[in-house]
């Protein structure tokens, strides 16, 4: 199937660069479709009780959202007659003025708008209340609050991702030029990333009717697919240039490429897919329109891979050279090679050096905390970040987050006020009101630090498993937070085991051996859990903030670990299968493991090596930018590739083959069966060890 779509894409190599021209632009265009249904909310699934709660206080009225201004240095009737006229704009609900700050030197305003208008009318009131408060006579006026924050991270992720591509893409450029020694063979990856990112914007476009898509889905499909697309054509060029210098002519190094690294590419975007399709099993929507986008950037990659790809190469032709990618690879006689045979030669002292090591660097996961974005999630230039910080020095009470409780009884009843003084003395507990409305009482209970603290959490759960004698629902931030951590992580070893299984099938078809899947998810393991450590020992504990240019919250965010999970675990198994495939082949044709092994390495470690400095560039790009989350993100992935690409790939692989010998290529021999009804004919199958049963 591989050799008949390299002819094909030879043959019809101006028709299906066309196409491609034409998707890139439509993937353009969708972009733009694309930007107008971003949402920033990461809530539950609507079952989880702080949700049914808000949706009760939603139905008993109250107001849709609030905007503060802090006026300091301002005149107390100039900012009462900016609030005046904000009370009159059509959509504002309430106005609170004079709220003095603890040093008395500023004033804050509280607006809250009307429930009922429409995303278009609730934005225009919005923006006129911003725009009148800000006109206050003051030293300096900041305006914030939930409804433009949410609006900060949307623009902010924007922001990020524009200069995430504006640092990626030359600087990518730049080295793939040094790799490849010529502007030509550099394009062509570059082509299949930017042909990849607009085949996955068609897609978030479709998923855009189904219902909102999230901001970070933008940022991920973008990251990832310049990182996937450079991958997988950096792996298509190196092979045609290796089959040129073999002696093949065009026509036959093309058709040889997609039926070698064509085959590869397939496989390392099936494995991709198959890890992202684990956040499918989360209950959080959010994570599902992210999983979309990854899913389709990662097939989109590899459809321009597979067809792209080598219709460019039969157009350039002998414009791409043979270069010095390829020099120096044939045997067992190169750098890597020679890696490999001192590995082998220390086998077991390199596992467990290496091993252990990456289990010591994982070992600040084992304290994480997590946290959903908020104010300090954005760069103190953002009004929103600024107005939290303010907010949280000078008006204390007004920026209290409270636990709020929804009872199903009236204000009056005997048994609630009993409830509330039982409340009052738990530990912890900063004040309680509570308020009557629509025949349900609202009690609002202000915990020890902030709404995400993990003393706030600590309540939620202590008011939700001693329950009073009457119905209620907890919500608020923290019990929104512990909901999110349920839905997220109590799922989350089903989803890793989805993963889990389908990789090891898909690692076994192509390799024919239960050893070498199995060997795979425990280097995954040790990477991930590597990966994940230096993430908290960076983001939650602060260091290197200087350098990266953030300020700890004290905690990740909460999204970020599952997601340089699952994107990690997919880029893991990719260069697994670049080098095994190669492995694999060498083995069919001489049956020596250890030489194998090291003539594999020496054929993939400096393509594996490139694919890892350029993927790392397209992460380090996007870690500068201002959004905390997007900045946990793809310095996540870029350490991920880091440790994969040097640790496991070059020192930990050779080491476990080694000590596994032809062990490596065992399985059952029911599974060898199997693999060999669905190898197809003519294919080579890998010789069952000696020793199988």
């Amino acid at each position: 199937m591989f050799t008949r779509l390299g002819q094909f894409t030879f043959r019809r190599r101006r028709l299906v660069i066309t196409v491609w021209g034409a998707l890139t632009l439509l993937g353009v265009l969708a972009a733009a479709g694309v930007g107008s249904s971003l949402t920033s909310d990461v809530d539950t699934a609507p079952h989880y009780e702080s949700q049914r709660a808000n949706r009760l206080l939603s139905r008993a009225g109250g107001d849709d959202g609030h905007i503060y201004a802090v006026a300091q240095g301002a005149r107390p009737p100039d900012v009462a007659a900016a609030a005046d006229d904000v009370r009159h704009l059509r959509g504002v609900a309430h106005v609170q003025d004079g709220i003095r700050s603890r040093d008395g030197r500023s004033i804050a305003v509280d607006v809250a708008f009307a429930k009922g208008q429409s995303d278009e009318e609730r934005s225009a009131a919005v923006d006129a209340a911003r725009d009148r408060l800000r006109r206050i006579s003051a030293r300096r006026v900041v305006v914030g609050g939930d409804l433009l924050q949410d609006e900060e991270f949307s623009a902010q992720s924007q922001k990020d991702l524009q200069r995430g591509e504006a640092v990626a893409l030359p600087v990518a450029l730049a080295t793939m030029i040094v790799i490849f020694g010529g502007v030509v063979a550099a394009g062509v990856p570059l082509l299949i990333a930017l042909a990849g990112v607009s085949g996955a914007f068609i897609f978030l476009l479709a998923t855009t009717a189904l219902g909102d898509v999230s901001v970070f889905a933008v940022n991920v499909a973008t990251m990832f697919g310049l990182g996937l697309g450079i991958d997988y054509g950096l792996l298509m060029v190196n092979r045609f240039r290796e089959e040129r210098a073999a002696g093949l002519e065009i026509e036959h190094a093309v058709e040889r490429t997609v039926a070698t690294a064509g085959v590869t590419v397939a496989f390392s975007a099936l494995t991709v897919a198959v890890a992202l399709c684990g956040l499918f099993a989360l209950d959080v929507p959010a994570l599902h329109s992210i999983a979309a986008g990854g899913i389709g950037v990662v097939l989109a990659a590899m459809a321009a891979a597979l067809t792209l790809a080598p219709a460019l190469l039969a157009v350039a032709g002998r414009r791409i050279g043979v270069g010095r990618v390829t020099a120096g690879v044939a045997g067992c006689h190169g750098y890597f090679a020679r890696i490999a045979r001192l590995v082998q030669r220390r086998a077991v002292p390199v596992i467990l050096v290496v091993g252990l090591g990456l289990v010591v660097v994982a070992t600040p996961l084992l304290h994480a905390s997590f946290g959903r974005p908020d104010g300090r999630s954005l760069p103190r230039s953002s009004p929103s970040r600024q107005l939290w910080d303010i907010g949280h020095a000078q008006f204390p009470a007004q920026v209290a987050e409270p636990v709020t409780v929804v009872a199903r009884t009236s204000s009056t009843d005997p048994r609630l006020e009993a409830w509330v003084d039982e409340v009052r003395g738990l530990p912890g507990v900063r004040s309680v009101a509570v308020d009557d409305r629509s025949g349900m009482s609202v009690v609002d209970i202000v915990p020890a630090g902030d709404g995400q603290s993990e003393a706030g959490q600590r309540l939620v759960h202590s008011l939700r498993r001693d329950r009073p004698a009457f119905p209620v629902l907890v919500t608020g931030n923290a019990a929104e937070m512990v909901d999110f951590k349920a839905a997220l992580f109590g799922r989350l070893p089903t989803a890793l085991a989805i993963v889990a299984l389908a990789t090891l099938v898909l690692l076994f078809i192509m390799t024919s051996s239960v050893v070498v899947a199995l060997k795979a998810l425990v280097m995954n393991a040790l990477s991930l859990g590597a990966t994940l450590g230096v993430l908290a020992w960076v983001f939650q504990e602060g260091h290197l903030s200087g350098v990266l240019g953030f300020e700890s919250t004290g905690s990740l965010d909460v999204l970020a670990p599952v997601l340089v999970l699952l994107f990690a675990l997919g880029l893991s198994t990719d260069y697994e299968v670049f080098l095994l495939s190669r492995i694999k082949e060498v083995y069919e044709r001489i049956g020596d493991n250890d030489t194998a092994v090291a003539e594999g390495l020496q054929h993939t470690g400096r393509i594996i090596t490139s694919a890892a400095l350029l993927i790392v560039v397209v992460f380090a790009g996007f870690a500068t930018g201002g959004f905390l989350v997007v900045k946990e993100l793809g310095l996540g992935l870029a350490v991920a590739v880091v440790i994969d690409a040097t640790f496991v790939r070059t020192l930990l692989v050779p080491a476990a083959m080694k000590l596994m010998g032809d062990r490596n290529w065992w399985a059952p021999r029911p599974l060898r069966r199997l693999h060999r009804l669905t190898a197809g004919p003519g294919k080579p199958e890998v010789r069952a060890a000696t020793f199988a049963p």
